[in-house]
């Protein structure tokens, strides 16, 4: 089935500085993540598990691999009316200007929305890992008679500095709203919340950058010039002058906003009962499909880890690590609460050969990585030694960026053999 109701907008994002290196030469949608999948698969199969399958994803950084995986991913039927395409910023003789924020990415793009037949715009984000069945939004936006529908969480008080924060009536309808409080100003903004939040010290109601608009609405507010972003600009500027309604969500959902948000996220797949779900048969994430041969193990200790298709370990011990497809980890190296993001592809023996490599791709043998972040196609020579920790100074070289104490090598870095970081 296809909900003919929504048009789903997926925003893509800036140039994703906070995530860089990983950002260097891709979008933010497009970062490898959990193993085998792009950050684009969550909001993707989130709009396909609640039957909204036509959906546009918005960037305008590094779209080629973006491209590129959507083209090979998410491929629908002929005789189907669903989609999945990328827009990139575009020039036209309207606007030579690059997106200025969320909502001028729509308004950029809505002479590519309104061409399609349907009642309302779901608008999600790029960047966030949750998994979600988006109707029962969708009705309470029908059931209320709402102009516009927040997506809220409630966060607690070290958190509420980084979010739109609000607060509803007893109908759920939104009465006032605060781009991103100072704490000191945090005591007039509790909200009432479920027992369960409350002893999680989750007091704080949250945009989660996700917004369902009335099509009609949102084409006329997109007429304003003006407004650049919907957290800071339109949903504020409206509080008075429409019906805007909070829907709370009280499940997994994290904000991919930086290095450190999503090496956590990665390694916390690694926990014996994972908060984001992998294994959710109701709900779930879809990504390209390899064909693959299964991992290969030999002599390793595997301590929580995760590791995906294809790879070849003969590791001395992996603990509390994320191995992605085609990882290679040679005899006695060490492992530790590491995101390895694999390889695109397989290097044999024959090619090491007739091309004189001295550094395969994958890591060598004994290595001790711990507390790292290994990009795509990566080359790490034997003995080497990294140990990420708040010991080490942010930093930035030819191959590897730090960043809170996480060491991030560089997409395709070769880290020569006895190279020594701690």
């Amino acid at each position: 089935m296809i909900n003919n109701e929504v048009l789903s907008i997926i925003l893509g994002g800036g140039q994703g500085t906070r995530l860089y290196p990983l950002t260097e030469s891709r979008s933010k949608p497009a970062v490898p993540i959990a193993g085998k999948y792009r950050l684009v698969d969550i909001p993707i199969s989130n709009c396909i598990n609640s039957d909204i399958k036509r959906m546009y994803v918005l960037t305008q950084f590094n779209s080629a691999s973006l491209n590129r995986h959507i083209k090979n991913t998410f491929s629908f039927s002929f005789f189907s009316s669903a989609f999945v395409d990328v827009l990139a910023a575009e020039q036209t003789p309207g606007n030579s200007e690059w997106f200025q924020g969320t909502a001028d990415a729509v308004r950029q793009s809505m002479h590519h929305f309104t061409r399609h037949d349907f009642d309302y715009f779901l608008i999600l984000s790029g960047d966030q890992l949750y998994q979600t069945d988006y109707s029962d939004m969708i009705q309470a936006h029908k059931d209320s008679k709402a102009d516009i529908t927040l997506a809220t969480i409630p966060v607690n008080a070290k958190d509420a500095p980084s979010f739109g924060i609000l607060k509803s009536n007893d109908q759920n309808q939104i009465t006032s709203f605060i781009e991103k409080p100072k704490t000191e100003l945090l005591k007039d903004w509790a909200s009432e919340v479920s027992e369960d939040m409350q002893n999680e010290g989750r007091h704080y109601l949250a945009s989660m950058g996700i917004y369902i608009f009335n099509r009609q609405l949102l084409v006329d507010l997109m007429n304003e010039e003006g407004t650049v972003d919907f957290g800071k600009e339109i949903i504020p500027q409206n509080i008075d002058k429409l019906k805007i309604q909070s829907f709370q969500y009280e499940g997994y959902w994290t904000d991919i906003g930086n290095v450190d948000s999503f090496f956590e996220a990665n390694l916390e797949l690694t926990d014996d009962i994972p908060k984001f779900n992998l294994f959710d048969k109701k709900l779930p994430i879809y990504t390209r499909p390899r064909m693959l041969p299964t991992a290969k193990v030999s002599d390793t200790q595997v301590v929580k880890s995760v590791i995906a298709d294809g790879c070849i370990i003969a590791a001395k011990k992996i603990e509390r690590s994320v191995i992605g497809i085609r990882s290679r980890v040679g005899k006695d190296s060490t492992i530790i609460r590491t995101y390895m993001m694999g390889s695109d592809y397989y290097e044999s023996l024959e090619e090491v050969e007739k091309n004189n490599i001295e550094i395969m791709l994958g890591i060598g043998e004994n290595c001790h990585i711990e507390n790292a972040i290994i990009d795509k196609n990566c080359r790490i020579g034997d003995n080497v030694t990294i140990k990420g920790g708040s010991h080490l100074d942010d930093t930035e070289t030819d191959n590897y960026v730090i960043k809170s104490g996480i060491v991030v090598l560089k997409k395709a870095a070769v880290i020569p053999k006895g190279f020594t970081l701690e």
